[in-house]
């Protein structure tokens, strides 16, 4: 039996430096609580977003994939030493030096030249730079983000609590055997075996949350469809609720699903309607739900809620 194995209740949040909408973090504990494998294949991720499940959780093998190439460039770059701490505290040195210097004009700059040529340490800057930690890219693959106007945002303090993130995720990433892939959700559910788990996190469906290309109700859709034949375990962030209404994607495509739910309050958005309070789910393959009566979505509208682990 292998070291690494799920459910654990306990687990070391490594918050990644890359900030994307819809992390995460406060969900990890819940995520891994919640699903029962042996860890005996490999975890594998079509939608990498920021990563912090991934980097919390450390699996000793994984697949990890997403559509959008600078947030793989970027982890690959860590991986295999093109981009270390160092070169990260140098370059936020000098390019937070010259932002306070010159504002937003400098910001815009860094824009243009990563759109030209891509690269990871200006990703990387600009993720921690635009406006309230989004990320977001055109038809074409531009990053579109404006500028958060805050020109003393890389303050020695800051830089510090950025490098010390990249260190952490280096260090992970090490003495692991993971496999980071530009992929679509097709291929990379294409390339799982029977001993794998699929932990999937999409853009959700209903909420303009997308980060790199668009999301419609037909990929969401087919994304069901493909994950729920799977011969491996798997289990699917969404949301299932707000204070608005109800997401009827679960209730019409995850019927069978085991679900187990928390509520989570979201900081990172767009728009206003998009940072408020929400019932997320996590929906599991029969037979990989960490100990503890059966739940199913409809129960959860019933107002059942969270049944707790039984040890």
């Amino acid at each position: 039996m292998t070291r690494w194995a799920l459910p654990r209740t306990r687990v070391k949040l490594i918050t990644p430096p890359i900030k994307c909408q819809g992390i995460k973090s406060k969900l990890v504990p819940f995520i891994t609580s919640n699903i029962a494998w042996d860890g005996e294949g490999r975890w594998v991720e079509p939608f990498l977003g920021s990563g912090v499940v991934l980097f919390s959780v450390q699996p000793e093998r994984a697949l990890v994939c997403d559509i959008n190439p600078n947030l793989i460039r970027f982890y690959s770059e860590l991986q295999n030493g093109k981009v270390t701490a160092a070169m990260v505290k140098e370059h936020l040195l000098i390019e937070g030096g010259i932002l306070l210097k010159t504002g937003e004009t400098h910001y815009y700059a860094i824009r243009e030249r990563f759109n030209a040529e891509p690269n990871s340490l200006d990703f990387l800057f600009l993720s921690r730079a635009c406006f309230n930690g989004l990320m977001r890219f055109n038809g074409k693959g531009r990053f579109n983000v404006p500028f958060c106007r805050k020109p003393e945002r890389f303050r020695p303090a800051y830089i510090t609590k950025i490098v010390n993130q990249v260190k952490a995720v280096t260090q992970v990433i090490g003495d692991k055997d993971w496999e980071f892939l530009t992929a679509d959700w097709r291929e990379c559910l294409s390339r799982t075996n029977s001993d794998d788990f699929v932990y999937l996190d999409p853009p959700y469906i209903g909420r303009s949350t997308d980060y790199y290309n668009q999301w419609s109700d037909e990929n969401a859709v087919q994304l069901s469809k493909s994950v729920q034949s799977l011969d491996c375990g798997y289990a699917m962030s969404m949301w299932l609720e707000n204070r608005y209404r109800q997401n009827s994607h679960v209730d019409d495509y995850w019927v069978d699903a085991e679900v187990r739910t928390m509520e989570h309050f979201y900081h990172i958005g767009s728009t206003e309607d998009l940072r408020n309070s929400m019932t997320e789910a996590l929906l599991i393959k029969p037979g990989f739900e960490a100990h503890g009566r059966r739940t199913e979505v409809k129960a959860v509208r019933a107002g059942m809620g969270v049944l707790a682990l039984d040890g």
